[in-house]
């Protein structure tokens, strides 16, 4: 069984904690570079537009006549050739959308985390909701990037529903994210450096199975 190292909120070394089987998923590069991908293009709204010749606010009379000057022949000062005038080829406002099957998204999600995990940036706090101030959480993540040796100073935070008011202690610190756990996506947990689990979102889902073996006995 996959287990992660556990700390307590002073940083001291807990019991190791188990972890679902979301975390042991085998990896497939292909479908986490699709999920980055169309994670990425969805966060562009894609509204850029340019007005075409037909749409600046310009006078449309014809700037001389047609033979006669010596010039190369022109039409209105809208024509894209002058300054102020139309954008030809510019961008519209029409894009596809990318999309991924929820039973990809979610494989591709396990695969993110058990990457994490192999990569030994996957550990679990315990007692954050006790956290009071922003230099406890600052003690705690310099003492265990001190026990374990991380240099990245990226870290994120993935709490449970119910202590998401400890978000305003950890909100200040530099190079900080914070997530729920059930609003995690693919590109969050590859590019949000080491990961932090609240301890009691494991804790629920242990009662939650162990209630499920009663029930079927």
């Amino acid at each position: 069984m996959l287990k992660a190292k556990t700390y307590s909120l002073k940083g001291i070394r807990l019991e190791d904690i188990s972890l679902p089987k979301e975390f042991g998923e085998k990896e497939n590069l292909s479908l986490l570079a699709q999920a980055v991908r169309v994670y990425e293009e969805r966060s562009h709204i894609g509204l850029a537009k340019t007005k075409t010749r037909t749409e600046v606010n310009r006078t449309t009379k014809k700037i001389y006549k047609q033979k006669g000057t010596g010039g190369a022949r022109h039409g209105a000062r809208s024509a894209p050739i002058y300054v102020g005038g139309g954008t030809a080829h510019g961008p519209k406002p029409i894009r596809r959308v990318l999309t991924l099957p929820k039973k990809m998204t979610r494989l591709a999600l396990s695969q993110a985390l058990t990457r994490k995990l192999s990569q030994k940036q996957v550990f679990v706090i315990s007692g954050i909701d006790k956290l009071a101030k922003t230099g406890d959480a600052r003690d705690f993540l310099n003492k265990i990037a001190k026990t374990e040796g991380i240099k990245s100073k990226k870290f994120t935070f993935i709490l449970n529903e119910k202590n998401i008011a400890v978000k305003r202690y950890l909100k200040n610190l530099e190079g900080i994210k914070i997530d729920i756990y059930r609003d995690l996506n693919v590109f969050n947990v590859l590019f949000g450096g080491t990961l932090i689990f609240d301890s009691t979102i494991f804790e629920v889902g242990k009662k939650e199975r162990s209630g499920s073996k009663k029930n079927l006995s």
